[in-house]
């Protein structure tokens, strides 16, 4: 059996590249949208009016359910709450 290295988990969970940048960029957004919302101590209720969604949706939010969110969603999301995104494209190594 074969080690094989990984520069991320989802680099070796995923089938393709893409995928895995993909649910990159969308676990980075679901931190960054979570940790918003427990340092203005949003409750989940007052989150979801402000990012237009569900109290049940931030909840699979705040659980962090990956799967349940796109990146466009969750891009929308971090602009409602008035956080700036920026995004970086790298050679691969």
């Amino acid at each position: 059996m074969s080690e094989e290295r990984f520069a991320s988990v989802w680099d070796a969970i995923e089938d393709t590249r893409g995928e895995a940048e993909n649910m990159k960029l969308r676990s980075q957004l679901i931190m960054s949208i979570k940790s918003h919302i427990e340092t203005t101590g949003m409750t989940q209720s007052q989150a979801a009016l402000l990012l237009g969604a569900t109290q049940p949706r931030i909840s699979d939010l705040m659980r962090g359910k990956i799967d349940l969110f796109s990146l466009d969603t969750l891009v929308n999301m971090a602009a409602a709450a008035g956080l700036h995104i920026e995004l970086r494209v790298l050679d691969a190594a």
